[in-house]
């Protein structure tokens, strides 16, 4: 149990900025959820999966199990500024470099009804870094958020439940130094068993973060706070067994964006997330899993924009061609459609092997105004890699 802590501790010191896809959050975290679209609410992958998509699912896990694993994540974010105002002319590569993301997950089954799990994940993050090269902005921006889950899952028959705690750590900093805070929320979800198929609904609440002196929003020399808000979910997945090796889930999202705070004050719409799992068991020891993930960019195109205008962000007046560059330059969370593929192999009886890698496909946002344009390209690639250690 002493190891147990020490790898929560170090999962939770280690979390650095994670590029999350599904606007700034992951599409599943481990590296089995994470092969097969980032399914999970109706069939549960392994604890640190059931954890994050459905806490109900806790119960599908046979004994206990302890899930170590990390995200090798490869962002290519890319810009493009053509205007005749101060920000100038350039384009080029934002220089941020690849980030490792920690996770941990462990269950254990307290009787035939309880079981009890606890979790600690990178779940989202974003930002760029175009230092000495936007001379006239100096743009670098980061966003990571850390969570801690303890949760319980109770089975009644074929029926499940579940509810988790969790505990973010969130950490900003739009280049006036970090500002890092805490919030409290919850997930609860529920699970329905019916023969080959498990049915799984989940609602994660919002959790609303206060960042403070992370910016100079309205150019007054004083640096202003900012809330930012993880917005809340709802979320509805099937899973089939299709036969003895193939099982399928496919499941949809709802993330409300337009009522976070934060992201409605630079103009995010709220987003559907569709995901599609395959996991087929090819031997007794090697299984395949593939999957895909798709959720519309969230931020707004605002072409044309008045650059002489101003929009309000909490209370403090922001001129529109800052306003748009720091949406557009310094937030471009845009990508929509992500491949996914993995294996797992189970090296003995209790410890098995599992990776996995992700692309999302580039996508691209330009706003033109009567000065000239601002554009930003983003795709990604991760790979994942996991252990999981049955008791």
């Amino acid at each position: 149990m002493k190891a147990i802590n020490k790898a929560l501790l170090a999962a939770l010191l280690m979390s650095g900025m994670a590029y999350a896809t599904n606007g700034d959050n992951m599409i599943g975290v481990g590296p089995t959820s994470r092969a097969m679209g980032g399914v999970g609410i109706a069939k549960a992958q392994d604890s640190i999966s059931s954890i994050f998509a459905n806490p109900a699912t806790l119960t599908q896990i046979e004994g206990d199990q302890f899930n170590f694993a990390g995200t090798y994540f490869m962002p290519t974010v890319k810009a493009d500024v053509n205007t005749a105002t101060p920000l100038g002319v350039w384009k080029h590569e934002s220089q941020d470099a690849a980030y490792a993301v920690p996770a941990i997950g462990l269950s254990h089954k307290i009787n035939e009804k309880y079981v009890f799990g606890i979790g600690a994940y990178g779940v989202s993050g974003m930002g760029v870094d175009y230092r000495n090269i936007d001379t006239a902005a100096g743009m670098n921006t980061k966003v990571s958020v850390m969570k801690f889950v303890p949760a319980l899952a109770y089975k009644n028959g074929p029926f499940s439940y579940g509810l988790g705690i969790d505990i973010d750590y969130q950490a900003a900093d739009f280049g006036a130094g970090l500002s890092h805070n805490y919030a409290l929320g919850g997930r609860f979800g529920a699970n329905y068993e019916y023969g080959n198929w498990n049915f799984g609904l989940v609602y994660v609440t919002p959790q609303n973060v206060k960042h403070e002196r992370v910016y100079d929003f309205d150019g007054d020399s004083t640096f202003d706070n900012l809330k930012l808000e993880n917005p809340a979910q709802y979320g509805f997945g099937i899973s089939h067994k299709c036969t003895e090796k193939l099982t399928s889930s496919m499941e949809v999202k709802y993330l409300d964006w337009a009522n976070a705070d934060g992201y409605k004050d630079f103009d995010w719409e709220s987003q559907w997330v569709y995901a599609l799992g395959l996991n087929y068991k090819a031997t007794e020891k090697f299984t395949l899993r593939g999957g895909w993930n798709y959720g519309k960019n969230p931020v707004k195109k605002h072409d044309n924009f008045n650059m002489m205008a101003n929009t309000v962000v909490q209370g403090k007046t922001m001129n529109n061609l800052n306003y748009e560059y720091f949406r557009i330059i310094g937030f471009p969370a845009i990508v929509e459609n992500h491949l996914t593929l993995g294996f797992g192999y189970q090296m003995s009886e209790r410890v098995s092997l599992n990776m996995g890698y992700k692309h999302a496909f580039e996508e691209t946002i330009r706003e033109n105004f009567a000065a000239g344009y601002i554009e930003s390209k983003l795709s990604e690639d991760a790979v994942d890699f996991g252990l999981t250690f049955k008791f």
